[in-house]
Protein backbone atom coordinates (compact mmCIF):
# COMPACT_ATOMS: atom_id res chain seq x y z
CA UNK A 1 0.00 0.00 0.00
CA UNK A 2 1.32 3.44 -0.95
CA UNK A 3 2.02 5.69 2.03
CA UNK A 4 3.81 8.95 2.66
CA UNK A 5 5.31 10.70 5.64
CA UNK A 6 4.34 14.37 5.80
CA UNK A 7 6.23 16.73 8.11
CA UNK A 8 4.90 19.90 9.69
CA UNK A 9 7.66 21.80 7.86
CA UNK A 10 6.18 20.68 4.51
CA UNK A 11 8.63 17.96 3.45
CA UNK A 12 7.11 14.76 2.04
CA UNK A 13 8.65 11.28 1.92
CA UNK A 14 6.97 8.65 -0.24
CA UNK A 15 7.14 4.95 0.62
CA UNK A 16 5.23 1.76 1.30
CA UNK A 17 3.18 1.16 4.40
CA UNK A 18 3.41 -1.85 6.69
CA UNK A 19 1.71 -2.78 9.93
CA UNK A 20 -1.79 -1.36 10.31
CA UNK A 21 -3.25 0.79 7.54
CA UNK A 22 -4.56 3.69 9.66
CA UNK A 23 -2.92 7.13 9.60
CA UNK A 24 -0.82 8.06 12.63
CA UNK A 25 0.84 11.27 13.84
CA UNK A 26 3.61 11.96 16.34
CA UNK A 27 6.91 13.67 17.02
CA UNK A 28 9.47 12.42 14.48
CA UNK A 29 12.82 11.42 16.01
CA UNK A 30 15.71 9.21 14.89
CA UNK A 31 17.55 6.30 16.52
CA UNK A 32 21.11 5.40 15.53
CA UNK A 33 21.11 1.77 16.73
CA UNK A 34 21.94 -1.01 14.26
CA UNK A 35 19.93 -3.49 16.34
CA UNK A 36 17.37 -3.37 19.14
CA UNK A 37 14.22 -2.42 17.24
CA UNK A 38 12.09 -4.78 19.36
CA UNK A 39 13.24 -3.18 22.61
CA UNK A 40 12.74 0.23 21.02
CA UNK A 41 9.17 -0.58 19.97
CA UNK A 42 8.33 -1.67 23.52
CA UNK A 43 10.21 1.12 25.35
CA UNK A 44 7.64 3.42 27.06
CA UNK A 45 10.03 6.36 26.69
CA UNK A 46 9.06 6.49 22.99
CA UNK A 47 5.44 7.26 23.89
CA UNK A 48 3.81 9.34 21.15
CA UNK A 49 6.77 9.29 18.75
CA UNK A 50 7.41 8.24 15.16
CA UNK A 51 10.90 6.73 15.19
CA UNK A 52 13.17 6.77 12.15
CA UNK A 53 15.81 4.02 12.17
CA UNK A 54 19.09 5.24 10.67
CA UNK A 55 20.34 1.70 10.01
CA UNK A 56 19.02 0.82 6.52
CA UNK A 57 17.78 -2.78 7.06
CA UNK A 58 15.29 -3.36 9.87
CA UNK A 59 13.43 -6.56 10.80
CA UNK A 60 16.15 -9.01 9.75
CA UNK A 61 16.00 -11.01 13.00
CA UNK A 62 12.25 -10.74 13.53
CA UNK A 63 10.44 -10.53 16.86
CA UNK A 64 10.96 -12.96 19.75
CA UNK A 65 9.35 -13.54 23.14
CA UNK A 66 12.30 -12.43 25.30
CA UNK A 67 13.31 -8.92 24.24
CA UNK A 68 10.26 -6.88 25.24
CA UNK A 69 10.74 -3.88 27.53
CA UNK A 70 7.02 -3.52 28.31
CA UNK A 71 3.86 -5.53 27.74
CA UNK A 72 2.26 -3.05 25.36
CA UNK A 73 4.09 -0.58 23.07
CA UNK A 74 3.57 3.17 23.42
CA UNK A 75 5.33 4.22 20.22
CA UNK A 76 3.18 5.76 17.46
CA UNK A 77 4.97 4.38 14.41
CA UNK A 78 8.19 3.16 12.78
CA UNK A 79 10.06 4.61 9.79
CA UNK A 80 12.63 2.42 7.96
CA UNK A 81 14.62 2.37 4.74
CA UNK A 82 14.18 -1.34 4.00
CA UNK A 83 11.85 -3.79 5.77
CA UNK A 84 12.95 -7.41 5.99
CA UNK A 85 10.08 -9.82 5.23
CA UNK A 86 12.11 -12.99 5.75
CA UNK A 87 13.91 -12.77 9.12
CA UNK A 88 16.61 -15.25 10.11
CA UNK A 89 17.18 -15.97 13.81
CA UNK A 90 16.87 -19.06 15.98
CA UNK A 91 14.51 -17.18 18.37
CA UNK A 92 12.25 -15.59 15.76
CA UNK A 93 8.50 -16.07 16.23
CA UNK A 94 6.88 -13.47 13.96
CA UNK A 95 8.03 -10.81 11.51
CA UNK A 96 8.22 -7.12 12.33
CA UNK A 97 5.29 -6.46 9.99
CA UNK A 98 3.17 -9.08 11.76
CA UNK A 99 4.06 -7.58 15.14
CA UNK A 100 2.98 -4.09 14.08
CA UNK A 101 -0.29 -5.49 12.73
CA UNK A 102 -0.99 -7.32 16.00
CA UNK A 103 -0.20 -4.23 18.07
CA UNK A 104 -2.09 -1.89 15.71
CA UNK A 105 0.97 0.22 14.91
CA UNK A 106 1.72 1.90 11.58
CA UNK A 107 5.01 1.88 9.71
CA UNK A 108 6.46 3.17 6.47
CA UNK A 109 9.40 1.74 4.49
CA UNK A 110 11.26 2.62 1.33
CA UNK A 111 11.93 6.27 2.19
CA UNK A 112 15.26 8.09 2.28
CA UNK A 113 15.94 7.76 6.01
CA UNK A 114 19.36 9.41 5.64
CA UNK A 115 17.76 12.56 4.24
CA UNK A 116 15.12 12.52 6.99
CA UNK A 117 17.75 12.10 9.69
CA UNK A 118 19.87 14.96 8.31
CA UNK A 119 16.76 17.15 8.22
CA UNK A 120 15.96 16.42 11.88
CA UNK A 121 19.59 16.91 12.85
CA UNK A 122 19.71 20.31 11.15
CA UNK A 123 16.25 21.66 11.99
CA UNK A 124 15.38 19.72 15.14
CA UNK A 125 12.58 17.28 15.92
CA UNK A 126 9.36 17.96 14.05
CA UNK A 127 5.76 16.79 14.04
CA UNK A 128 4.87 14.33 11.31
CA UNK A 129 2.15 12.02 10.09
CA UNK A 130 2.08 8.76 8.13
CA UNK A 131 -0.85 8.98 5.70
CA UNK A 132 -2.10 7.33 2.52
CA UNK A 133 -0.22 8.20 -0.66
CA UNK A 134 -3.13 10.13 -2.14
CA UNK A 135 -3.81 12.29 0.94
CA UNK A 136 -3.76 16.05 0.33
CA UNK A 137 -0.37 17.23 1.59
CA UNK A 138 -1.37 20.85 2.32
CA UNK A 139 -4.28 19.67 4.44
CA UNK A 140 -2.04 17.31 6.45
CA UNK A 141 0.54 20.08 7.03
CA UNK A 142 -2.17 22.43 8.31
CA UNK A 143 -3.47 19.68 10.58
CA UNK A 144 0.02 19.10 11.99
CA UNK A 145 0.53 22.81 12.65
CA UNK A 146 -2.67 22.91 14.70
CA UNK A 147 -2.28 19.60 16.51
CA UNK A 148 -1.17 19.69 20.16
CA UNK A 149 0.24 16.44 21.47
CA UNK A 150 -0.59 15.25 24.96
CA UNK A 151 1.69 16.26 27.84
CA UNK A 152 0.47 13.53 30.20
CA UNK A 153 2.70 10.86 28.68
CA UNK A 154 3.93 9.58 32.06
CA UNK A 155 0.30 9.12 33.10
CA UNK A 156 -0.25 7.01 29.96
CA UNK A 157 2.62 4.60 30.60
CA UNK A 158 2.98 4.41 34.39
CA UNK A 159 1.43 1.51 36.28
CA UNK A 160 -1.93 2.20 37.90
CA UNK A 161 -1.48 -0.33 40.72
CA UNK A 162 1.57 -1.38 42.73
CA UNK A 163 3.06 -4.84 42.25
CA UNK A 164 6.03 -6.78 43.62
CA UNK A 165 8.95 -8.78 42.28
CA UNK A 166 10.11 -10.59 45.43
CA UNK A 167 13.72 -11.09 46.45
CA UNK A 168 15.69 -11.55 49.66
CA UNK A 169 18.20 -8.75 49.46
CA UNK A 170 17.58 -5.01 49.79
CA UNK A 171 14.02 -3.71 49.51
CA UNK A 172 13.76 -1.25 46.61
CA UNK A 173 10.77 0.92 45.75
CA UNK A 174 10.85 1.39 41.97
CA UNK A 175 8.85 4.45 40.92
CA UNK A 176 7.41 3.80 37.46
CA UNK A 177 7.51 6.81 35.15
CA UNK A 178 7.48 4.46 32.14
CA UNK A 179 10.01 1.87 33.24
CA UNK A 180 11.78 -0.65 31.06
CA UNK A 181 11.73 -4.26 32.22
CA UNK A 182 15.52 -4.20 31.96
CA UNK A 183 15.65 -2.22 35.22
CA UNK A 184 13.63 -4.91 37.01
CA UNK A 185 15.89 -7.59 35.50
CA UNK A 186 19.05 -5.91 36.82
CA UNK A 187 17.63 -5.39 40.31
CA UNK A 188 16.30 -8.97 40.36
CA UNK A 189 19.72 -10.26 39.26
CA UNK A 190 21.01 -8.72 42.50
CA UNK A 191 18.18 -10.42 44.41
CA UNK A 192 16.48 -7.16 45.40
CA UNK A 193 12.97 -7.22 46.84
CA UNK A 194 11.24 -4.87 44.39
CA UNK A 195 7.98 -2.98 44.79
CA UNK A 196 6.91 -1.14 41.63
CA UNK A 197 4.70 1.88 42.35
CA UNK A 198 2.84 4.55 40.37
CA UNK A 199 4.37 7.93 39.57
CA UNK A 200 1.60 9.45 41.72
CA UNK A 201 2.91 7.93 44.96
CA UNK A 202 3.73 10.40 47.74
CA UNK A 203 6.88 10.58 49.83
CA UNK A 204 4.88 9.59 52.90
CA UNK A 205 3.52 6.48 51.16
CA UNK A 206 7.03 5.45 50.15
CA UNK A 207 8.34 5.89 53.71
CA UNK A 208 5.53 3.64 54.97
CA UNK A 209 6.95 0.85 52.80
CA UNK A 210 10.24 1.18 54.74
CA UNK A 211 12.53 0.57 51.72
CA UNK A 212 16.31 0.37 51.72
CA UNK A 213 16.47 2.34 48.48
CA UNK A 214 14.44 4.15 45.84
CA UNK A 215 14.87 3.68 42.10
CA UNK A 216 13.48 6.38 39.79
CA UNK A 217 12.81 4.92 36.35
CA UNK A 218 13.07 6.24 32.83
CA UNK A 219 10.00 7.66 31.12
CA UNK A 220 8.72 9.85 28.27
CA UNK A 221 8.24 13.56 27.83
CA UNK A 222 9.22 16.76 29.58
CA UNK A 223 10.21 16.37 33.28
CA UNK A 224 8.48 19.69 33.99
CA UNK A 225 5.16 18.00 33.16
CA UNK A 226 5.36 15.92 36.36
CA UNK A 227 6.00 18.50 39.13
CA UNK A 228 4.50 16.21 41.77
CA UNK A 229 7.35 13.78 41.12
CA UNK A 230 10.28 16.09 41.81
CA UNK A 231 8.45 17.52 44.83
CA UNK A 232 8.13 13.94 46.13
CA UNK A 233 11.85 13.34 45.53
CA UNK A 234 12.74 16.56 47.37
CA UNK A 235 10.96 15.29 50.51
CA UNK A 236 12.90 12.01 50.39
CA UNK A 237 16.41 13.43 49.96
CA UNK A 238 18.63 12.39 52.86
CA UNK A 239 16.15 9.85 54.19
CA UNK A 240 16.69 6.94 51.78
CA UNK A 241 19.33 6.22 49.09
CA UNK A 242 18.08 7.26 45.63
CA UNK A 243 19.19 6.17 42.14
CA UNK A 244 17.64 7.85 39.08
CA UNK A 245 17.78 6.83 35.43
CA UNK A 246 16.95 9.04 32.41
CA UNK A 247 13.72 10.88 33.33
CA UNK A 248 14.46 9.91 36.94
CA UNK A 249 17.81 11.69 36.55
CA UNK A 250 16.15 14.88 35.31
CA UNK A 251 13.65 14.77 38.17
CA UNK A 252 16.47 14.47 40.73
CA UNK A 253 18.06 17.58 39.20
CA UNK A 254 14.78 19.52 39.36
CA UNK A 255 14.23 18.40 42.94
CA UNK A 256 17.59 19.89 43.88
CA UNK A 257 17.03 23.23 42.16
CA UNK A 258 18.64 22.67 38.73
CA UNK A 259 16.83 23.22 35.43
CA UNK A 260 16.25 21.19 32.26
CA UNK A 261 15.88 22.07 28.58
CA UNK A 262 14.78 20.40 25.36
CA UNK A 263 17.55 19.12 23.09
CA UNK A 264 17.48 19.99 19.39
CA UNK A 265 17.13 16.36 18.29
CA UNK A 266 17.76 14.31 21.43
CA UNK A 267 19.98 11.32 22.11
CA UNK A 268 18.58 8.04 20.84
CA UNK A 269 20.82 5.08 20.12
CA UNK A 270 23.20 2.51 21.57
CA UNK A 271 26.53 4.08 20.70
CA UNK A 272 26.82 7.26 22.79
CA UNK A 273 30.21 7.78 24.55
CA UNK A 274 30.00 9.12 28.10
CA UNK A 275 32.89 10.17 30.34
CA UNK A 276 32.81 9.16 34.01
CA UNK A 277 34.66 12.16 35.47
CA UNK A 278 35.67 10.53 38.76
CA UNK A 279 36.95 7.32 37.19
CA UNK A 280 38.31 9.07 34.07
CA UNK A 281 36.78 6.26 32.05
CA UNK A 282 34.60 6.31 28.93
CA UNK A 283 31.57 4.03 28.56
CA UNK A 284 29.58 3.42 25.38
CA UNK A 285 25.98 3.82 26.44
CA UNK A 286 22.38 3.29 25.41
CA UNK A 287 20.34 6.51 25.42
CA UNK A 288 16.82 7.67 24.73
CA UNK A 289 15.87 11.17 25.82
CA UNK A 290 14.79 14.47 24.33
CA UNK A 291 15.56 16.67 27.37
CA UNK A 292 18.74 17.31 29.35
CA UNK A 293 19.89 18.88 32.60
CA UNK A 294 21.39 22.37 32.23
CA UNK A 295 25.02 22.09 33.33
CA UNK A 296 25.23 25.76 34.33
CA UNK A 297 22.24 25.41 36.64
CA UNK A 298 24.06 22.72 38.64
CA UNK A 299 26.47 25.37 39.99
CA UNK A 300 23.68 26.84 42.12
CA UNK A 301 22.78 23.50 43.71
CA UNK A 302 24.28 20.92 46.07
CA UNK A 303 24.81 18.56 43.12
CA UNK A 304 28.12 17.52 41.60
CA UNK A 305 28.43 16.62 37.92
CA UNK A 306 29.74 13.06 37.52
CA UNK A 307 29.27 12.25 33.81
CA UNK A 308 29.47 14.19 30.51
CA UNK A 309 28.37 13.24 26.98
CA UNK A 310 31.40 13.36 24.70
CA UNK A 311 29.37 14.03 21.54
CA UNK A 312 27.85 17.34 22.64
CA UNK A 313 29.16 17.88 26.20
CA UNK A 314 25.72 17.78 27.80
CA UNK A 315 25.24 16.51 31.35
CA UNK A 316 24.96 12.75 31.79
CA UNK A 317 25.22 12.22 35.55
CA UNK A 318 25.04 13.87 38.97
CA UNK A 319 25.35 13.06 42.66
CA UNK A 320 24.39 14.95 45.82
CA UNK A 321 27.16 16.48 47.92
CA UNK A 322 25.59 15.50 51.26
CA UNK A 323 22.89 12.89 50.68
CA UNK A 324 22.99 9.31 49.30
CA UNK A 325 21.59 10.18 45.90
CA UNK A 326 22.94 9.84 42.36
CA UNK A 327 21.53 9.59 38.86
CA UNK A 328 22.50 9.17 35.21
CA UNK A 329 20.92 10.35 31.98
CA UNK A 330 21.71 7.18 30.02
CA UNK A 331 20.50 3.58 30.47
CA UNK A 332 22.88 1.37 32.50
CA UNK A 333 20.48 -1.56 32.02
CA UNK A 334 21.02 -1.12 28.24
CA UNK A 335 18.32 -3.26 26.54
CA UNK A 336 19.30 -2.79 23.80
CA UNK A 337 22.93 -1.82 23.82
CA UNK A 338 26.29 -2.21 25.55
CA UNK A 339 26.56 -3.10 29.22
CA UNK A 340 29.55 -0.87 29.98
CA UNK A 341 27.60 1.06 32.65
CA UNK A 342 26.01 -1.95 34.35
CA UNK A 343 28.28 -1.39 37.36
CA UNK A 344 26.02 1.47 38.48
CA UNK A 345 23.52 -1.05 39.83
CA UNK A 346 26.30 -2.52 41.97
CA UNK A 347 27.11 0.99 43.21
CA UNK A 348 23.46 1.41 44.16
CA UNK A 349 23.61 -1.85 46.14
CA UNK A 350 26.79 -0.67 47.87
CA UNK A 351 25.17 2.69 48.69
CA UNK A 352 22.18 0.96 50.31
CA UNK A 353 24.51 -1.33 52.23
CA UNK A 354 26.60 1.57 53.49
CA UNK A 355 23.54 3.64 54.44
CA UNK A 356 21.97 0.73 56.30
CA UNK A 357 25.10 0.29 58.43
Amino acid sequence: MDKKLVLESGEVFYGEGFGREEDTAGEVVFNTGMTGYQELLSDPSYCGQLVCMTYPLIGNYGINRDDYESIEPSIKGLIVKELCDLPSNFRVQITLDEFLKKKKLSGISGIDTRRLTRLIRDKGVVKGKIVSGDAETEKVVLELKNIVFSTNQVEQVSTKTSYASPGRNFKVVLVDFGLKLGIIRELSRRNCDIIVVSHLITAEEILLLNPDGIMLSNGPGDPMDVPHAYKMIRRLLGKIPIFGICLGHQLVALACGATTFKLKFGHRGVNHPVLDIEKNRVAITSQNHGYAVDRESLKCTELVETHIALNDETNEGIKHKKYPCFSVQYHPEASPGPEDANYLFDEFIALMEQYKK
